[in-house]
């Protein structure tokens, strides 16, 4: 099987010896079983007569590490691969979307694409959580400076995140009758140009989020809390300090069942919750991290075959039912 991943460009830079980042697992899993594993950014697609192509370099293992040979790039047509794992990392902007739009014109009678390109590209990761609304915090979205200010009197402390952006970037916390609020809440929506998520703060956010993950309709029974770094109130370093085991009980998980199910429906297979104390903060499937690393070494698995296993039983159904 020929595979290509689309990569982030910052991903692309440290590829070797970077463990944290779920594409090494998955990739170094791949090629373990046989495949064929390319990797491209989505700077290096292109349309040809409306034929997508992309720039590329072949990965492979050395002494339990993956690596690509930088002196060695090649064009390929993405019809010939099998299999395509979009995970470059938001912002979801301009560029972004205009490398989904040329991967519309991939003949997925040959290529099986995950997650589903039009699923991604439609689905805003913070927007989109409230489709799940009853089993998220108090929320709104706006740009309006008195729709936020009206909230955060109501709730007296809230959180501000932009909605194209990821792993905490730009996200703000506030207080009521905090001296900054004009210069936050203006700064955020650029002067109410902008709409952002707005959620009521949750008092355990203090003991971090889990990450609860899913694969198709089935979520994992691996978990992990990530704990709020250098005297932050959210997770921001990817250390193992900050990543602690956690458990999902059985009231999560069945609380969970339904969102998976309608992600899947959609063509988000590959997915992750943010979770503080049974809310759902963010619903991350763009380019899920699935902490393979850290749930290895809690849970003494190799959770990265189990989520490749998946992954090319999708493959193997799509293309050859």
């Amino acid at each position: 099987m020929k595979v290509l991943f689309v990569i982030d460009r910052i991903e692309l830079k440290y590829f070797e010896f970077n463990q944290l980042v779920t594409n090494f697992w998955l990739i170094k899993s791949l090629i373990e079983r046989g495949c064929e594993v390319y990797i491209s950014t989505i700077d290096m697609l292109k349309l040809k007569s409306a034929i997508p192509y992309a720039d590329c370099y072949k990965s492979y293992i050395q002494d339990e590490n993956i690596f690509y040979d930088k002196d060695s790039i090649s064009e390929w047509s993405v019809n010939d691969f099998d299999l395509v794992m979009f995970r470059p990392d938001p912002p979801v902007d301009l560029d972004y979307i205009n490398a989904t739009y040329i991967l519309d014109f991939v003949d997925t009678s040959k290529t099986f694409i995950m997650n589903n390109i039009s699923a991604v590209r439609n689905f805003n990761e913070k927007l989109h959580s409230v489709m799940f609304n009853d089993l998220m915090p108090e929320n709104i979205v706006t740009s309006s400076f008195n729709d936020i200010l009206d909230f955060l009197n109501q709730n007296e402390e809230i959180i501000l995140k932009p909605l194209n952006q990821c792993f905490g970037g730009g996200v703000m916390y506030l207080k009521k009758d905090d001296k900054n609020t004009a210069v936050i809440i203006n700064q955020m929506t650029q002067n109410g140009s902008k709409a952002v998520m707005v959620q009521k703060y949750i008092d355990k956010a203090i003991y971090g989020d889990k990450r609860v993950l899913f694969l198709g309709e089935n979520i994992l029974p691996y978990c992990v809390q990530k704990v709020p770094s250098n005297n932050d109130f959210k997770f921001c370093n990817h250390s193992d300090e900050n990543i602690k085991k956690a458990v999902l009980s059985d009231s999560e998980i069945e609380r969970f069942k339904p969102v998976a199910r309608k992600l899947n429906s959609m063509g988000i297979f590959m997915a992750g919750l943010d979770v503080i104390d049974g809310q759902i903060i963010e619903i991350n499937v763009t380019s899920p991290c699935y902490f393979i690393k850290e749930i290895n070494g809690h849970f003494g698995c190799h959770v990265e075959d189990e989520i490749v296993n998946f992954i090319l039983s999708k493959v193997m159904n799509y293309l050859y039912a």
